[in-house]
């Protein structure tokens, strides 16, 4: 969408600076004065704002093209590295339980309707009961 909102800008732009100067040689050759100021402000701040609007544009198709390269680019290693990891960390567990000789347990997960964190000591312990 920016592609087309940068050429459209471009044509509005080049359009308003070619017929504020056609329409200021056509003033100036009929009644010998200038066009009206407020004529003459309209097109220049109307060209300005397009302008920036497609230099805005193009800026955005470059950014949006260097995060998708960089995306392709991640996408690429984190599967490289799932794959290799994947393969060490399977290797591994089978060595580990080979070596133990047991079905390993499964513990469910009490989450937080356990009785909290183990190993930790209440404030009222460390400080005393003060």
């Amino acid at each position: 969408m920016s592609g087309t909102m940068k050429w459209w800008a471009t044509v509005v732009a080049a359009l308003l600076v070619t017929s504020g100067v056609a329409g200021n040689v056509l003033v100036a050759v009929l009644s010998g004065g200038p066009l009206p100021l407020v004529v003459n402000l309209l097109a220049a701040i109307t060209a300005g704002v397009a302008t920036i609007l497609a230099f805005l544009a193009s800026l955005h198709d470059r950014l949006n093209d260097r995060v998708s390269a960089l995306t392709e680019f991640l996408v690429a290693r984190l599967n490289e590295i799932e794959t290799h990891t994947g393969d060490r960390n399977t290797g591994f567990l089978e060595g580990y339980l080979l070596s133990q000789g047991g079905e390993a347990t499964v513990l469910p997960f009490r989450g937080s309707e356990g009785k909290g964190r183990q190993g930790r000591t209440q404030p009222s312990e460390t400080s005393g009961g003060q």
